[in-house]
């Protein structure tokens, strides 16, 4: 069975971390919720998380590590010696890594997105510039780079896209899935309520 990891840090965005759990779950998929140093997480919006265990070891062995965004989050993750550690043994590994909206940051200070395309939430990618040069921004909602096993979306109205890229890069199909959450028919129909 596959499995990813979504970390959750104090002042994440809550709706990405639990936007990716919540579709890899319907897709059979074991998505664990790992607290940065408690399972009690205060996510930016006052919203209380449980999570299930926290950071440890046991994060070189899943298919994916899944960051969601949040300011405050992505700094709490970005400036975590011990999570980045593990984030550069697991892109050494040649692992999938993921990370969206303000998140890139803590990929970038651990040279993980160096030399890969990825995205990011507008302005954050002043930050992801600096600490990653070599790296290559684009303003698509979702951006996944196979060779760099990187996979980076840009604010909280993408997570949806960035949990079914998650899924698209296990190997899972998604079409029933986006069908019958009305994802399809949300992209179809989008313009309309504009």
């Amino acid at each position: 069975m596959k499995k990813v990891a979504v970390v959750f840090a104090d002042g994440c965005e809550e709706v990405e971390g639990l936007s990716i759990i919540d579709v890899l779950r319907r897709l059979g998929v074991q998505a664990d919720m790992v607290g940065l140093n408690n399972t009690a997480v205060n996510g930016a919006h006052n919203i209380k998380l449980t999570c299930d265990k926290t950071v440890d070891e046991s994060l070189l062995d899943y298919d994916i590590v899944a960051f969601p965004g949040g300011a405050t989050g992505a700094e709490n993750l970005r400036d975590n010696e011990k999570l980045a550690d593990l984030m550069v043994k697991r892109h050494e590994e040649g692992k999938w890594d993921a990370a969206m909206c303000a998140a890139p940051i803590a990929l970038a200070r651990y040279g993980v997105i160096a030399d890969a395309d990825y995205t990011c939430y507008p302005g954050f990618d002043k930050q992801t510039k600096k600490d990653a040069p070599s790296g290559h921004f684009k303003e698509n909602i979702t951006v996944t780079d196979d060779q760099h096993k990187i996979i980076t979306s840009r604010g909280p109205a993408t997570a949806w896209a960035f949990a079914y890229a998650i899924a698209e890069a296990l190997g899972i199909n998604t079409k029933d899935l986006k069908a019958g959450m009305l994802y399809d028919y949300l992209a179809e129909n989008i313009q309309d309520s504009l």
